[in-house]
C-alpha cells in the first residue's frame, strides 16, 4: 500500500510539474462554496469557436485550448457575472476565490491578468461616477496592455453614455503605441466620429438630400422631442423603432419630429418600403451605407442607431433600444 501511494504521488507531483504545451493555454482554479456545477467561457477576439462550458467537479476546474496568439476570454459565471481572462500561449492562468463573492476572486498567471485584478479590487471600492476615471488612467498608464482594450470596449465603446471624446483620447493613445493592431485602428475611427454625438452637447449641423429629392437638415427637428434613427430593412430592431415611430408621431403629430438614415445599398428598395408602411418622415438613403457622411456627423455607428434631442436641439440620449426609446420620448412628451 506505501509502495503504491509513493507511485500516485509521483505521478501527480510529475503533472504538476509539467508545464502547458507552448500552442496550448489552460485556465485552471478553485471555487470555494461550489462543489458541482458549470460555467461558459468565450473569446471575443475569435480564439475559440461559439461558447465552450467548464464543468466544476468538489470546487476545482480545467480548462484547455489551442492558442498560438495572446487573446482574451470572459469566463461567465452561474450568476451571469463576467470576468476577462488574458491568455498568452504556452501560459497557464489560475483562478481562486469564493463563488459566493465573485467580485473578489483572484485572477493570476500573466501581468496583465495581475493588473487587472489588482484595478478590479480597486473598482469594487469606488462609486459609478468614479469608475471611468480609474479605468482612463489604468488606460493611460498601460496602453499595450490586452487589459486596457478590454476596458476601452468594457466601459466607453459598450456605454452609449460615456464620454465619448474621453474614448477617443484613450484609443489614439492606444493606436500610437500599436499603429498596425486593425481593432485599434477601427476603435480610433469609430470613436472619431462618436464624439459628434455626445449626450448633453448640441446636434451636428449635417446636409443631405432625402430619397425624395429633399433636403434634410436640423431645421427638420424644431419639437418637443426630436428623433434622428438609423434603420435597414435587414434588422428587426431598426423596423421595429420605425413602427414605434410611426404609431408615435400618428398620436402627437407636431411636437415630434423624425429623420432617418437607412442603411439599404439599394435606395429604390428603400422608397418602396418607406412607401408601403407610410412612414411620413425624411428619409435619406444614398446607397453608401455605413460610408452615407450623415452618420459621421452625427456620431452613429451602429444599426440601430439613434438620437433624441430636446427642443433647444441637444442631444438627450442615444443608442436606444425600441423600447427605451419609445418610453424616452413618451416621458418627453408628458
Amino acid at each position: 500500500m506505501k509502495r503504491q501511494f509513493i507511485a500516485f504521488l509521483s505521478v501527480v507531483l510529475l503533472l504538476s510539474a509539467c508545464g502547458v504545451d507552448g500552442n496550448k493555454f489552460r485556465l485552471s482554479g478553485r471555487l470555494r462554496n461550489m462543489n458541482q456545477g458549470m460555467f461558459w467561457i468565450y473569446s471575443p477576439d475569435g480564439a475559440i469557436e461559439g461558447i465552450d462550458t467548464i464543468q466544476v467537479h468538489e470546487g476545482r476546474f480545467s480548462y484547455e485550448t489551442e492558442l498560438r496568439v495572446p487573446a482574451t476570454f470572459v469566463v461567465i459565471f452561474p450568476n451571469f457575472s463576467e470576468q476577462p481572462v488574458f491568455a498568452e500561449p504556452g501560459e497557464e492562468v489560475d483562478i481562486k476565490g469564493d463563488a459566493s463573492h465573485l467580485k473578489e476572486i483572484i485572477i493570476k498567471g500573466t501581468d496583465d491578468n495581475d493588473a487587472m485584478t489588482e484595478l478590479r479590487m480597486d473598482l469594487n471600492e469606488l462609486m459609478p461616477p468614479e469608475i471611468p476615471v480609474a479605468v482612463s488612467k489604468f488606460i493611460n498608464k498601460n496602453p499595450k496592455s490586452r487589459a486596457s482594450r478590454y476596458l476601452l470596449q468594457r466601459y466607453f465603446l459598450a456605454d452609449p453614455q460615456a464620454n465619448m471624446q474621453q474614448a477617443y483620447v484613450l484609443a489614439s493613445l492606444m493606436h500610437k503605441e500599436d499603429p498596425d493592431d486593425g481593432q485599434l485602428t477601427k476603435w480610433k475611427k469609430e470613436l472619431e466620429s462618436l464624439r459628434n454625438g455626445q449626450v448633453n452637447k448640441p446636434l451636428s449641423d449635417f446636409s443631405a438630400k432625402d430619397v425624395k429629392g429633399r433636403s434634410v437638415s436640423p431645421g427638420d427637428l424644431k419639437s418637443k422631442v426630436n428623433v434622428v434613427t438609423v434603420w435597414a430593412s435587414w434588422n428587426y430592431q431598426s423596423t421595429d423603432i420605425q413602427r414605434r415611430l410611426q404609431r408615435l408621431k400618428k398620436d402627437h403629430g407636431d411636437k415630434l419630429s423624425v429623420v432617418s438614415v437607412c442603411l439599404d445599398a439599394d435606395s429604390k428598395k428603400c422608397r418602396q418600403t418607406i412607401e408601403r408602411d407610410s412612414l411620413p418622415w425624411k428619409t435619406v438613403c444614398d446607397g453608401r451605407m455605413w460610408q452615407t457622411p450623415m452618420l459621421s456627423r452625427l456620431g452613429i455607428a451602429d444599426v440601430p442607431g439613434n438620437l433624441v434631442t430636446n427642443d433647444k436641439g441637444t442631444i438627450v440620449a442615444r443608442n436606444l433600444n425600441p423600447q427605451k426609446l419609445e418610453e424616452k420620448i413618451q416621458q418627453m412628451l408628458k
